[in-house]
């Protein structure tokens, strides 16, 4: 039940929210340290916004993955990545809670997702058995589809199987002739997972620990295996920290997964997390979206910037509950 408005309360209009929520994201990087003033600001309006409670707060665990551009946890941009902007909003949101963040590797998040403490994930991947135990919210931004990464002097080997500049992943796979790289545990889509599944064993290679993308591209260089499947900015960003040239990696879209998915956050699914969405979907809908949006586009490459920012625009201008 969503919790009612004390009538001594200030009203919040979404316009003023969104305001403040435009000042914390930016596109590409963000200096640590900036827009404190605007994060005390939305706390302050939020906080009269919210009804007066003795109870005592909740505790609310976030839970970060390191997931570039999303998340970034070592270098420059430590911090600065598209969630670590939005988790920031969040927090400064939701004072009615007490928050704790939480890094985790994937395996780990997931198994405190099925636990009954009240725990959310600001980057997810819906899916049809993944709601069976996780509350999701409304779609938080579109990020580019999983493809795959092949070293430019072995893209001959796509040759084949690739229509419409697409790689049929499952004829390839058939085959028995490559190795894909992927990292153990992650959701990557409904069509990619029920692929991956029927894979031969022998066609994937998968990494379980942390680093599991970096590890893979180094696996990759030394020829261990001849493709990776994932987030075009995230290989790239991992291929720059292992001191691997943009031109050595050739990216390629896998036919039959649409150009672009939605991100979720997801809580467990308990009273309490259920609660949380709701409160967290209030959020999102005085969020502008434009500003989410281009922060995540500053991380892509030139080509495919301006056409991510025109789908992304039309996908939330067509969703209920905007």
């Amino acid at each position: 039940m969503t919790r009612r408005r004390s009538h001594n309360c200030a009203k919040t209009e979404p316009s003023e929210l969104k305001r403040l929520f435009a000042r914390l994201i930016k596109p590409g990087l963000l200096l640590a340290g900036q827009r404190l003033g605007a994060l005390a600001s939305l706390a302050l309006i939020v906080t009269l916004a919210s009804p007066v409670s003795a109870q005592p707060k909740e505790s609310l665990v976030w839970l970060k993955r390191d997931l570039p551009p999303l998340f970034i946890f070592n270098g420059p941009e430590k911090g600065q990545g598209v969630i670590d902007q939005l988790l920031r909003q969040l927090i400064a949101g939701m004072p009615q809670y007490r928050h704790s963040v939480m890094k985790v590797n994937r395996a780990r998040g997931l198994q405190m997702l099925h636990e009954p403490s009240l725990t959310c994930d600001a980057a997810l991947n819906w899916s049809k058995e993944r709601e069976s135990w996780i509350a999701f919210s409304l779609p938080v931004f579109r990020a580019m589809s999983n493809g795959l990464a092949v070293r430019s002097n072995e893209r001959e080997v796509l040759t084949p199987f690739l229509k419409d500049g697409e790689v049929d992943l499952a004829a390839l796979l058939a085959t028995g002739n490559v190795t894909l790289g992927i990292v153990a545990e992650r959701n990557y889509g409904e069509y990619l997972d029920a692929l991956l599944k029927q894979a031969p064993g022998k066609a994937l290679t998968l990494h379980y620990g942390n680093d599991a993308l970096g590890s893979l591209l180094q696996m990759q260089r030394l020829g261990r295996l001849q493709l990776l499947l994932g987030y075009r900015p995230e290989i790239r960003y991992q291929a720059r920290q292992q001191g691997i040239a943009e031109e050595e990696l050739q990216f390629y879209p896998v036919r039959g997964t649409g150009r672009y998915l939605s991100g979720y956050i997801g809580c467990t699914n308990t009273p309490l997390g259920r609660q949380a969405i709701i409160e967290i979907n209030q959020l999102l809908r005085a969020l502008p979206r434009d500003h989410l949006s281009e922060a995540y586009a500053g991380w892509l490459d030139p080509q495919s910037r301006t056409d991510y920012l025109r789908a992304a625009r039309e996908f939330f201008e067509h969703q209920d509950g905007y």
